[in-house]
């Protein structure tokens, strides 16, 4: 299988490449034939091309089979004509990549805020809100006047009710508990509409427990009992403010992994950002794009049927999740005084060794 490696900006080129030995010792170790291929996107690109993401490159991540993709230094870049596309909604929109996949868990050994959360939260990543992906073209965020801004929140039959079968699909294979995350009681129609079709989609999981809260109380629950949920459905934004949460309560956003997965493609991707005020310091903590691989592994090895392939995620998370554990191997995000590479040199000792 083809995976592409696209390190991206700030933080990206360090932990990315973690990621990258990671696979190169898995591959070996498990037969799994993987071809890795490492391209630029973002700033560099931008320097030499002209552009932060070439079509060149657009071109190999639509025929590869993965994608392991480094945070971006959006802010940093020119008007899109000026070739500053935003490379993460460039993807989601492209390949529609319509659901995010963000888990938050507490580790042992871990220094995070709860006790006790193993959840997921399933984002539909396509709609919404967002105004830089919710349009075929212009985009769903305008001024008519100087003093006046609109912003167009998108919800469709079809979006709701394909992100609500991936999320049940997930919960069954786990505790079987879905939550879906709403404000219909205020946004009776937008919100109504996405409420209706995971209810609609929960009457052909029966063996999944199902409930439904109203986004303030969730953001609440997830301080006070986050033990109690396992999945999480619920749209743009929602989601990506509430996994944030989530994922700084199990212990901050080093941790937090993500993939985005569409019908044809899938895309690993750590929740963070680019980090620039500590880019080249060696001191990024690189778990995120780490387990964010791991899950990509996973996801090929369900969706091809490769047994091999999820044998490496364990490995990869499991590892993991061991130097963590360890004060002598957490980043200074986490208390330790372990560098980036450090910490991807015990980790493939780590995998050789086992």
């Amino acid at each position: 299988m083809k995976i592409l490696i696209l390190p991206g900006d700030g933080i990206g080129p360090e932990i990315v490449s973690v990621a990258e030995a990671s696979l190169q010792v898995l591959n070996k170790k498990f037969s799994l034939g993987l071809s890795l291929n490492r391209q630029n996107v973002g700033l560099s690109s931008l320097k030499s091309e002209g552009v932060t993401i070439t079509e060149e490159v657009a071109k190999m991540a639509n025929s590869a089979d993965g994608v392991v993709l480094g945070p971006a230094s959006t802010e940093d870049y020119p008007s899109e004509s000026e070739g500053g596309i935003n490379i993460s909604s460039w993807f989601r929109k492209n390949f529609d990549l319509y659901a995010n996949i963000r888990p938050s868990k507490v580790r042992d050994g871990v220094p995070a805020h709860v006790k006790k959360m193993d959840l997921i939260i399933v984002r539909e990543n396509t709609e919404g809100f967002y105004a830089d992906r919710n349009m075929v073209v212009g985009t769903g965020e305008f001024m008519p006047t100087p003093d006046l801004a609109l912003a167009v929140g998108k919800a469709t039959k079809e979006g709701c009710k394909r992100i609500a079968v991936t999320a049940f699909e997930l919960a069954r294979r786990r505790r079987k508990r879905l939550t879906a995350v709403h404000k219909a009681n205020v946004l009776r129609h937008y919100s109504g509409l996405f409420l209706e079709q995971v209810e609609a989609v929960s009457k052909d999981f029966r063996d999944v427990q199902f409930d439904k809260v109203i986004v303030d109380a969730m953001a609440a629950l997830l301080v006070r009992t986050p033990e109690k949920f396992d999945v999480v459905v619920t749209t743009n934004m929602f989601g990506d403010i509430l996994s944030d949460e989530a994922a700084e309560l199990a212990g901050g956003l080093g941790l937090a992994a993500s993939i985005n997965v569409g019908v044809d493609h899938a895309i690993a991707q750590a929740a963070h950002g680019s980090a620039p005020d500590i880019a080249g310091k060696n001191s990024a903590n690189p778990a995120a794009i780490i387990y964010s691989t791991a899950m990509l592994l996973e996801h090929l090895g369900s969706h091809f049927g490769k047994k091999n392939y999820l044998e490496a995620a364990q490995s990869l998370s499991e590892k993991t999740d061991a130097l963590l554990a360890a004060k002598t191997t957490r980043t200074p995000d986490l208390g330790g005084h372990c560098t980036t590479s450090l910490f991807g040199d015990k980790l493939i000792d780590l995998i050789l060794k086992t």
